[in-house]
């Protein structure tokens, strides 16, 4: 039984491996140049013109993004469909597959420092 679950449980994390990160490529390649047209300018290598602290740096999502340390993704998700303070709101602006495709490379870029 437990070499059952063994090799369930195996076969499951390959096939998340094999099936999840490419589409997170696709996204995070169109999120580049969704981000580069729409976030860039107050953005730029993942800083804050603005408020300086504010950066889309790891340790700075984690801070400011409530939710972020229990659902990154979504928390970023969030914040770009809804802003807050300086930043605007991209609801009414991109698609719902584009705000995935920009938070998707938020958060690769945020994870590899940036």
């Amino acid at each position: 039984m437990r070499r059952l679950l063994l090799i369930l449980f195996l076969a499951i994390a390959l096939f998340q491996l094999t099936f999840t990160y490419p589409a997170l490529a696709a996204e995070t390649s169109n999120g580049a140049k969704i981000f580069s047209a729409n976030c860039a300018s107050c953005h730029i290598g993942g800083g804050n013109i603005l408020v300086s602290e504010k950066t889309l740096n790891k340790e700075a999502l984690s801070k400011y993004l409530a939710d972020y340390n229990t659902d990154s993704l979504q928390a970023i998700i969030h914040q770009i469909q809804n802003g807050k303070n300086a930043m605007p709101p991209f609801k009414n602006k991109l698609t719902p597959e584009e705000i995935l495709d920009v938070a998707a490379y938020v958060f690769q870029k945020a994870e590899q420092g940036w």
